[in-house]
C-alpha cells in the first residue's frame, strides 16, 4: 500500500514551485539553447502551480496530490540529467521528460472537477504544449502538428543513466494507473454505491455519483421505482438548501457540458417551492440564465427559458430578469398581473436606464399598450407610474409610433387642460411625452393639436412650457405641416412668442427662439409685420450675450429670414452694430462655429451687400465681410457656400464702377503694381472695389462646381457671371478659363437645375465669343449642348441653338428648333 504524503496541500505546492524554480535556474545556467527553452516551459508550469495553490479548496484531493507528487519526481530526475557532464542525445530525453510532465499535468486536469472554467483552460493549454513539444537537431523546440499526445519515441538507455529511465517508466506507469483508477471508479459504480455516495460521500464522491446518476437517467437506466425505494428524492431535496444551490449556480459559468447539466438539474429541482424561492436570491443566477437563454446551445437555452418561466412567478424575479434584459415576464405582469403588480412593474420600468435596444424589445413584447390602458383607466398611482414608464419608452421612434396608434394624444391634451388639483402631478410627464410624440410627423393626424398647445402656453408651469415649445417646434418643422403653420399664423403665433424672448428662464427662452426660427423660414411676412425695433434689439442682444451657441444660431437665423425688402429692419440692425458683432464672433473661434450659425451669418450678409446700396456694401467690406465670405466658400456647409456666393455676386456687380482706371493720374499715392487687376483693367482694392479676383474668390467658386453637390451651382454661376459684364467680358472669360472654370461649367450642365443651366449657357455664350477659347473648348461642349437641345427643358432650346450656331455646328435658324 502506498504511503500517503502528510504535508498540507499549500506546503506541498509551495515546495513544488520552489523545485520548479530551482530546475529552471539550473537549465537556464547551462547556456545550452535546448535547456534554455525547457526553462521557459518550466516557468509556465510554475505559474499554473501557483494558481492551483490559490484554489486549494477544490484542488486538495487524493488524485491531484498523486499527480503533484509525480511532477515532483520528474523534476528531480531532470535536475540529475542536466547536471550530468556526459549526457547524450539531450533532445531525445528532454522530449520524454517534458511529455511525462505533461501527462502528470493532464491527470491534474482530469481530476479537477470543481475547478472554474478559466483555470481549466489554462491547465489544458499548458498540458497540450508539454505533450506536443518537439526538439529538433538544432536544439530549438518545434510544435508537433498533432493536437493530442503522441506515443513517446523509444528511449535507448545510456549506460550511465539507466536508473533514471527506469524511474521514468515507473512514474509513467503510476500515472496511467491513477487515470485508469478514476475512470473505473466512475464507470463501475453500482446502484447501492450511488445511494451511499449521494448520502454519505465527500464532495468528490458526491460529484462522481451525481454525474453517474444524471447519465443513467438520460440513458433510461434508472426507473421511478428505484428512485423511490432508494430514497433519492429525499437526498436531492437536500440540494435545495442555499449552499447546494449556490454551488449549482456557479456551474452555470463553466464549460458548455457542465452548464447544460447544471441548468437541467436546476430545472428538475425547480418544482420544489423552496428552490425557486431561493434561486432568484442567489447573486448572478438570473443574469446567467438570461445569458444562456440568448446563447448558442439550444438545449441549455430551452432549459434556461423554462427555468426563467418558473422563476417569474415571483415578481421580484421578474424585475431581476428585466434588469438583465429579459422583459417578457415584466410585460406579462403589465398585461395580466394584479393592480399592485402592474404598478410595481411600471414604476420599476420608469426608473430603469434603458438602451435603445431594450426599448425596442419592450415595444416589440407589447409593453406600450397595457401602459396606455393603465393611464386611461387606472387610479392616480397607476396613471402616474404608467406615464413615467411611457416617458422612458418614448425615447425610441418606433415606440412613439405605437403611442400615436394607441390614441393617447387626445388623452394627454385633455389632462393638460384639466384643472383638477389631484391630476396636476401628471401634467409634467404628459407634456414630456407629447414633446416626444411631436417629433413624429404622424402627429399631424390630430389637426388641432398645435392650436391646443398654443392656448396652453401661458397657462402652464415653466417645465410644461418648455415641453410645449419643443413639441410646437417639432410640429412646425414637419414637411407636410403647411396647413398647421397657416393656422398658427392665424392665431397670432409670432405675437404670442415674442414676449418669451425676454424670459429669465433660459430653457423657455431657448424653446421660444427655436420655434421662432422654424416659423421664420415659412412665415417671413408675418415676421416682418410683428418684429419691431425693440424685438430686433433684443435678438441682437441674445447674439451678443447668450452663452449658448444654439441660441446665437437661432437668433441669427431669425434675422437672416427677415425679407431684404424690409429697409427699416436693415437700418435698425445697422445701428445695433450687428455686422462687427457677427464677424468678430465668426473669426474668434472658427473651428467651433456650427454650420447653422455660419449659414445664418452668411444669410445676414446678403442683406448688407445688396447692389443697390453701395454705402452698405462698403460698410460690410470695411468690417472684413469679404474675407469671411471667401472662407465660407471653402469650409462652410453647402447652404453657407450658396449664401456666401450670393453675397459675393452682389458685391462684384459694382466692382467695374468702383475700379480706379490706370489712365487716371490723380492718385495721391501711386498704387502698387499688385493692385492692378487684369480682369477689371484697373486698380482694385478688395475693401473698396469688392473685386472677387483680388479677394481670391474665383478658385473656391470653381471648386464648388467641380464637387458632387449641385445645390449651390446657380449662386456660383451668378458670381462668375459678374466677371463677364459688357466692359470686361473678354478679360473675365480668359480668367475663368485660366482657372479651369470652363471645363467645370460644361461638366455640370448635364445635371444642373434649369436655372443653373440657363446661367451656364449665358456664360458659355460670352466665353465662346473669344476665338481662342471657342477653338479650345468648343468640341468638348458640343456633345452636352446637342443633348441639351434634344432632351433639355424647352425654355433653353433657343439659347442652346444660338450657342451651337456660334460653334458652327448648326445653322442659326435651324428648322429643328
Amino acid at each position: 500500500m502506498k504511503k500517503t504524503d502528510s504535508r498540507a496541500f499549500p506546503e506541498l505546492i509551495s515546495e513544488l514551485v520552489a523545485s520548479v524554480e530551482e530546475v529552471s535556474s539550473i537549465a537556464k545556467d547551462s547556456e545550452k539553447g535546448l535547456f534554455i527553452e525547457f526553462s521557459c516551459l518550466l516557468n509556465k508550469l510554475g505559474l499554473i502551480l501557483s494558481d492551483i495553490k490559490d484554489n486549494k479548496d477544490v484542488m486538495d484531493t487524493r488524485t491531484i496530490r498523486k499527480a503533484i507528487e509525480s511532477i515532483e519526481k520528474e523534476l528531480q530526475r531532470v535536475k540529475t540529467l542536466i547536471k550530468s557532464p556526459d549526457s547524450r542525445q539531450p533532445n531525445t530525453w528532454i522530449e520524454n521528460v517534458t511529455q511525462d510532465l505533461g501527462r502528470s499535468l493532464g491527470l491534474v486536469l482530469f481530476a479537477s472537477i470543481d475547478l472554474h472554467l478559466e483555470m481549466k483552460e489554462k491547465i489544458s493549454a499548458l498540458h497540450k504544449e508539454f505533450m506536443n513539444v518537439r526538439f529538433n537537431g538544432s536544439l530549438t523546440p518545434s510544435s508537433s502538428p498533432s493536437l493530442g499526445p503522441s506515443p513517446s519515441p523509444s528511449r535507448p538507455p545510456s549506460p550511465s543513466h539507466g536508473y533514471e529511465f527506469v524511474t521514468a517508466n515507473a512514474s509513467e506507469t503510476e500515472i496511467e494507473e491513477e487515470r485508469t483508477e478514476i475512470i473505473e471508479e466512475r464507470s463501475n459504480l453500482t446502484i447501492d454505491d450511488v445511494i451511499l455516495k449521494l448520502k454519505y460521500g465527500n464532495d468528490e464522491e458526491f460529484n462522481f455519483a451525481l454525474f453517474w446518476f444524471n447519465e443513467s437517467i438520460r440513458q433510461g437506466l434508472i426507473t421511478n421505482e428505484w428512485i423511490n425505494e432508494g430514497g433519492i428524492v429525499l437526498i436531492l431535496e437536500k440540494m435545495a438548501d442555499a449552499a447546494s444551490l449556490s454551488a449549482l449556480v456557479k456551474s452555470l459559468t463553466r464549460d458548455t457540458e457542465e452548464r447544460r447539466e447544471a441548468v437541467g438539474l436546476l430545472l428538475d429541482l425547480s418544482d420544489l417551492q423552496a428552490v425557486w424561492r431561493r434561486l432568484g436570491r442567489i447573486q448572478g443566477c438570473i443574469v446567467m440564465l438570461v445569458t444562456m437563454l440568448n446563447g448558442d446551445d439550444p438545449i441549455a437555452s430551452s432549459n434556461a427559458g423554462k427555468l426563467l418561466n418558473a422563476l417569474s412567478s415571483n415578481t421580484q424575479n421578474a424585475l431581476h430578469m428585466a434588469e438583465a434584459g429579459y422583459f417578457k415576464p415584466l410585460v406579462h405582469y403589465l398585461k395580466e398581473g394584479s393592480d399592485m403588480s402592474k404598478i410595481l412593474m411600471a414604476t420599476a420600468l420608469s426608473r430603469m436606464e434603458l438602451t435603445d435596444q431594450s426599448r425596442a424589445s419592450l415595444g416589440e413584447d407589447g409593453a406600450v399598450e397595457p401602459l396606455v390602458k393603465m393611464f386611461n383607466a387606472g387610479k392616480l398611482e397607476a396613471k402616474l407610474s404608467a406615464l413615467n414608464a411611457l416617458q422612458n419608452l418614448s425615447n425610441l421612434s418606433e415606440n412613439v409610433q405605437r403611442l400615436i396608434n394607441s390614441g393617447i394624444v387626445v388623452s394627454l391634451l385633455q389632462l393638460l387642460f384639466s384643472v383638477t388639483s389631484v391630476l396636476m402631478t401628471l401634467r409634467e410627464p404628459a407634456s414630456a411625452i407629447l414633446a416626444r410624440i411631436a417629433q413624429s410627423e404622424s402627429i399631424l393626424v390630430n389637426q388641432d393639436v398645435a392650436q391646443q398647445m398654443l392656448s396652453l402656453l401661458n397657462l402652464s408651469s415653466p417645465i410644461i412650457q418648455c415641453h410645449l415649445l419643443q413639441a410646437l417646434n417639432s410640429i412646425a418643422g414637419h414637411h407636410n405641416a403647411s396647413k398647421v403653420r397657416s393656422k398658427m399664423k392665424e392665431n397670432g403665433v409670432i405675437h404670442l412668442l415674442l414676449p418669451f424672448l425676454t424670459e429669465s428662464n433660459m430653457k423657455i427662452r431657448t424653446g421660444a427662439l427655436d420655434l421662432l426660427y422654424t416659423l421664420s423660414q415659412h412665415l417671413p411676412e408675418e415676421l416682418t409685420e410683428q418684429l419691431g425695433e425693440s424685438h430686433l434689439n433684443t435678438i441682437v442682444n441674445i447674439i451678443l450675450s447668450s452663452p449658448l451657441e444654439t441660441d446665437k444660431a437661432a437668433a441669427v437665423g431669425i434675422l437672416s429670414n427677415i425679407p431684404i425688402s424690409n429697409k427699416k429692419a436693415t437700418e435698425v440692425l445697422k445701428k445695433s452694430n450687428l455686422l462687427p458683432i457677427l464677424i468678430s464672433m465668426m473669426n474668434s473661434s472658427p473651428s467651433m462655429i456650427s454650420n447653422s450659425l455660419a449659414e445664418g451669418v452668411a444669410g445676414v450678409l446678403i442683406r448688407f451687400t445688396v447692389p443697390s446700396d453701395k454705402k452698405l456694401q462698403l460698410l460690410a467690406a470695411q468690417n472684413e465681410a469679404i474675407p469671411l465670405l471667401v472662407k465660407l466658400l471653402s469650409c462652410g456647409s453647402l447652404v453657407a457656400k450658396c449664401r456666401a456666393a450670393a453675397a459675393l455676386a452682389q458685391l462684384s456687380q459694382n466692382s467695374v464702377s468702383l475700379r480706379k482706371s490706370k489712365k487716371k493720374s490723380w492718385f495721391c499715392v501711386p498704387p502698387s503694381a499688385t493692385a492692378f487687376c487684369d480682369v477689371h483693367d484697373g486698380y482694385c482694392i478688395v475693401s473698396n472695389t469688392f473685386c472677387l479676383v483680388k479677394a481670391g474668390a474665383i478658385p473656391p467658386l470653381i471648386q464648388i462646381l467641380e464637387g458632387k453637390e449641385r445645390e449651390a451651382d446657380e449662386a456660383v454661376l451668378n458670381a462668375l457671371a459678374t466677371l463677364l459684364q459688357d466692359e470686361i467680358w473678354e478679360n473675365g472669360s480668359n480668367y475663368i478659363a485660366k482657372n479651369a472654370g470652363v471645363e467645370a461649367i460644361i461638366k455640370i450642365m448635364e445635371t444642373a437645375t434649369v436655372k443653373a443651366q440657363e446661367k451656364a449657357l449665358w456664360i458659355l455664350e460670352r466665353v465662346f465669343g473669344v476665338e481662342e477659347l471657342r477653338v479650345k473648348y468648343g468640341e468638348s461642349a458640343q456633345v452636352v449642348l446637342i443633348d441639351l437641345a434634344q432632351k433639355g427643358d424647352p425654355r433653353l432650346k433657343s439659347t442652346t441653338a444660338k450657342l451651337l450656331a456660334k460653334l458652327e455646328l448648326l445653322q442659326f435658324q435651324s428648322s429643328y428648333f
